[in-house]
């Protein structure tokens, strides 16, 4: 596999899982090519030596090497100093973080310094290729500096593969692209991460290639929504940042609890370690039916209905936005076919539903929205999530599908069985089928998940964070991750609403969410229930000073320096 148009390259891969030898194929025949090895040679353990000796015979002779072992510090160096001419080999960054982690020098800022490393990578100007291994895919070390070492070399991976034009994962010698931002990126003048090259394009131009155009002709936005798509992450530097802050604000108690997560969460997707409270909100309520079992015991008139309330400004979910600040926009979205007999949507309505989507999105990040909210209202709607959830995760879909609610609060059983045999009957015929993102919105999704992926895709452009809340939300963030998975990271869950089908989706997504209200309002209205709450943490941490730290006694007399010490 070749990946080009790239000026830095991750290459990441486990033990003995050829990283190394694919690396080496990258930069073989480059003038100038300079291999910056790591690992510190320990003369008692003769089995290293033995490693380090095999790197050594089979590198070019025209290779320079430069031994940046035991301190940290060295690496940086050699990176910020390299010239335009060369080719740097870096092997690789798991030994850079052992020395990182070095007792001997610890205490120590090893946040700081990974931060300083990813700053140098972005601002190298030689080819530069970086190897690192993977963190454990599984088991977490059962010692603390087993965990220690996890921790910092999955942060200092993350960072990297942030800045890095390019990412590559090595699996039994075999290399899988997880990024490129492709030649016309890098033929800029190495641009941050926020900005999208490849993409700006496209949506950005809503007057050529709008939801109407893609919708007649499959092209436009939804073209440019392929596996693979590289779009931004929230800056975890600033996430940390805006974290360790908290502890030193003047507050009376032990501080903001579980919203912490939501301050560290802003403080990424916002860039700022004092984030700004969330305004404007948009939510974007996605009105789109199912046929067939999978909509047992709703009703097509009522979710009608619940749409026409939210555009007349009427109904529960309107009345919270209102009283959140927030504006409804309502989206149709494509009637699905039933899933037990034939595909939910053909590919051209998922190109439609995708492009709808993206376009509600730019149009958000134009409008200047801090956050979208994204809502559903549909028959059906939450078996589809439950059947795009099982097929994406393996789960059991009688496991994912709630009770039904009928009048008088009760449950209706019949209508649930309904559903059950009509995801089962669909999974089973498409079992000989492909899975990928594409096919699972095809298949099973339906207008709605498929349009609130396009969403989730274009909030991530627009560096927006989105609120999820309910099964269609869920389902388009599994969906969104098989396309990109830095979108996961811009998602928030305010609520599992205690339904199987969010909290399975959840865990698999690494979802925390921040309270368990047990509201079931209709999709969308727990996250604006909660948003209040919400944005009046981010208000509290943005206004409030930092605890006032004094050298010493002021002079005696009158105005703030003979003010006595905080005790």
């Amino acid at each position: 596999m070749s990946v080009g148009g790239w000026q830095s390259i991750l290459v990441l891969g486990g033990i003995r899982s050829g990283k190394s030898d694919y690396a080496e194929s990258l930069v073989t025949g480059n003038p100038l090519v300079r291999y910056v090895a790591t690992g510190a040679a320990d003369p008692s353990d003769a089995e290293w030596l033995a490693r380090i000796e095999e790197h050594r015979a089979r590198r070019p002779t025209d290779w320079h090497t430069d031994e940046a072992t035991g301190d940290p510090g060295r690496l940086i160096e050699a990176i910020s100093s390299a010239r335009a001419e060369e080719t740097l080999l870096v092997d690789d960054v798991g030994g850079w973080v052992a020395a990182l982690l070095d007792p001997a020098r610890q205490p120590a800022d090893d946040r700081g310094a990974i931060a300083e490393l990813a700053a140098a990578v972005r601002s190298c100007p030689a080819r530069l290729v970086l190897v690192s291994p993977e963190v454990g895919l599984a088991l977490v070390p059962s010692t603390p500096v087993g965990r220690a070492f996890a921790d910092a070399l999955g942060l200092t991976n993350q960072l990297l593969a942030e800045v890095a034009d390019a990412v590559v994962l090595v699996v039994a010698g075999q290399p899988v692209q997880l990024k490129s931002t492709g030649l016309a990126a890098t033929e800029q003048a190495r641009p941050e991460p926020t900005e999208q090259a490849r993409l700006a394009s496209g949506p950005e131009q809503p007057e050529q290639a709008g939801p109407e155009l893609a919708a007649a002709d499959g092209s436009g936005t939804a073209a440019q929504i392929t596996p693979g798509m590289t779009l931004p992450m929230p800056a975890e530097r600033t996430r940390a940042a805006g974290v360790a802050r908290l502890g030193r604000l003047d507050l009376p108690g032990a501080g903001f609890g579980a919203l912490e997560n939501v301050i560290g969460f802003a403080a990424g997707t916002q860039d700022a370690a004092s984030p700004r409270p969330w305004d404007p909100v948009q939510v974007v309520l996605i009105h789109g039916d199912h046929e067939g079992g999978v909509a047992a015991g709703d009703s097509p008139q009522d979710s009608a209905r619940r749409a026409d309330q939210a555009r007349a400004g009427h109904g529960a979910l309107a009345r919270l936005a209102a009283t959140a600040g927030a504006v409804v926009d309502v989206v149709a979205a494509p009637v699905a076919a039933p899933i037990e007999h034939r595909s939910a949507l053909t590919p051209d309505e998922v190109d439609s539903a995708l492009a709808t989507g993206w376009e509600v999105a730019q149009r958000a990040g134009r409008a200047g929205v801090a956050a979208i909210v994204i809502a559903a209202c549909g028959a059906g709607g939450a078996a589809a999530a439950a059947a795009v959830v099982a097929a994406t995760t393996g789960a059991e879909p009688a496991a994912l599908l709630g009770r039904v609610p009928a009048a008088g609060g009760k449950v209706d059983d019949g209508a649930w069985m309904s559903r059950c045999a009509a995801v089962r009957d669909a999974l089973h015929r498409t079992r000989r089928g492909t899975r990928g993102a594409r096919e699972v919105l095809a298949e099973y999704a339906g207008g709605e998940i498929a349009v609130a992926t396009g969403v989730l895709l274009g909030a991530t452009t627009n560096r927006i964070p989105v609120l999820l809340d309910g099964p269609v939300g869920v389902a388009a963030a599994l969906v969104s991750r098989d396309l990109a998975g830095q979108a996961r990271h811009w998602c928030l869950l305010p609520d599992h609403g205690r339904q199987p089908t969010v909290r399975h989706a959840a865990d698999v997504l690494g979802l925390t969410p921040l309270l368990d209200l047990r509201l079931d309002l209709g999709e969308g209205a727990t996250a604006l229930a909660a948003l209040p709450l919400l944005r009046s943490a981010l208000a509290l941490a943005d206004t409030l000073d930092e605890h006032p730290t004094f050298a010493g006694p002021g002079p005696a007399g009158p105005g703030p320096a003979a003010a006595d010490p905080v005790r």
